[in-house]
């Protein structure tokens, strides 16, 4: 246990002095985390003695994600979204849509061996975004704000909006259900996930900000206590809906939306801190993902996981995308840009352990396949972000 600990944190430790030097660089942090938690697990080194249980990398990997997915939208700038919704909304009600239908139809081509609700998992945990991994792009000035708030936008949604039609089909592949026939579950489950989720975000960030801003009046909050509101705040928003029945993500983004709105001139000071725990979380995660999935997966792989690895990060991404936005106004090289820069990361994570659980037929063809997509994603994205985001820049000083 003392070896983990120290290997974990001496991880965290080491990255920590070197943050800045390797975010100018075309290598990102989750590349360095997954291959140090592949050198350290079992086709290693062996050093890692921590038995990582699929719950336990669930677990980990969904508080990482509401406490980045609550950042990030606490950032957005809602006055550019309203005056800019065109592209998130056309990606979202548009693009997500198609992806999930490219996404079926080319995997019904590629795996003869899965069964077509199979397919439609398969799909549908590959169709969400990562914001988390695309911050070479959200956080550079030089990519125009419109394409960034749109990328930032859809990643925090689509996930969420994935959530219900994920449940339909793991409860039609392991035997159907009993609430009716899939059409009335899938509605059913999207109102209960968005509603409840939204509902639950909105509610605890309105009683939280009204306390915040009382604590300030009478001069409350400590130095020490203000990097802790916005932790709790994202852990709670993620819990309670989660709980109820609700989207936690989807409560964690739109209560960060509504955090980062009410205390505009106030954020920085709380989102400093918190920044810097969910860069650690994802660490954790990304290492663990790396010795437990990552090796796991190397042994199952084959041409047509590989194939589709790569389609879902190109075609069959971008082409819906770029549909999406015909029409919009958007020029060409920022439809493909938008089209590109959807990186697979914690959502996708959480979904396929959540497959994983169930004990499908093929469920490790399924992870073999995710687990690539990710970690091709990871690379492919990490060393084309800051080119891409640079060359944008130099368009702008021409």
């Amino acid at each position: 246990m003392y070896l983990d600990l120290a290997l974990l944190a001496g991880c965290a430790l080491l990255f920590s002095c070197v943050a800045g030097r390797i975010e100018k660089s075309s290598i990102t942090g989750p590349i360095v985390f997954i291959l140090f938690g592949f050198l350290i697990g079992p086709l290693g080194l062996d050093w890692l003695s921590l038995e990582v249980k699929a719950n336990t990398l669930k677990f980990l990997a969904e508080l990482t994600l509401a406490l980045v997915l609550f950042i990030d939208a606490a950032t957005v700038d809602l006055k550019v979204l309203r005056r800019e919704s065109t592209i998130p909304v056309r990606m979202l009600l548009i693009g997500l849509p198609l992806t999930l239908l490219f996404g079926f139809g080319t995997g019904v081509a590629f795996f003869n061996e899965l069964s077509l609700i199979e397919v439609a998992l398969l799909a549908t945990i590959l169709a969400p975004t990562d914001a988390a991994l695309g911050q070479a792009v959200l956080k550079n000035e030089s990519v125009p704000a419109n394409l960034r708030q749109g990328l930032n936008v859809e990643s925090g949604l689509n996930d969420g909006i994935c959530v219900p039609i994920l449940f339909v089909f793991l409860a039609l592949a392991v035997g159907g259900s009993d609430h009716g026939s899939g059409d009335h579950l899938a509605l059913m489950l999207l109102a209960e996930e968005l509603g409840i989720g939204l509902l639950v975000g909105v509610v605890l960030v309105l009683l939280t900000v009204y306390m915040i801003r009382y604590a300030r009046s009478r001069d409350w909050l400590t130095h020490t206590w203000i990097q802790i509101p916005v932790i709790a705040l994202a852990i709670t928003c993620f819990a309670t809906a989660q709980y109820v029945g609700g989207s936690g993500f989807i409560a964690a983004f739109c209560g960060g939306l509504l955090f980062g709105h009410l205390l505009r001139n106030h954020r920085e000071e709380f989102l400093r801190a918190a920044e810097g725990t969910g860069d650690t979380f994802a660490l954790i995660t990304w290492v663990l993902f790396g010795a437990a999935v990552v090796g796991h997966s190397i042994g199952n792989l084959t041409w047509a996981i590989v194939g589709y690895s790569i389609l879902s990060l190109t075609i069959i991404r971008m082409l819906p995308i770029f549909v999406s936005l015909l029409g919009s106004g958007t020029p060409t090289e920022a439809k493909w840009f938008l089209g590109w820069f959807g990186p697979r990361g914690l959502a996708s994570v959480v979904f396929a352990v959540i497959v994983i659980n169930e004990n499908l037929p093929h469920g490790d063809t399924i992870t073999t396949t995710v687990s690539v997509t990710v970690v091709l994603s990871i690379v492919l994205h990490g060393i084309t972000a800051n080119p891409w985001a640079r060359r944008w820049g130099n368009k702008n000083k021409q």
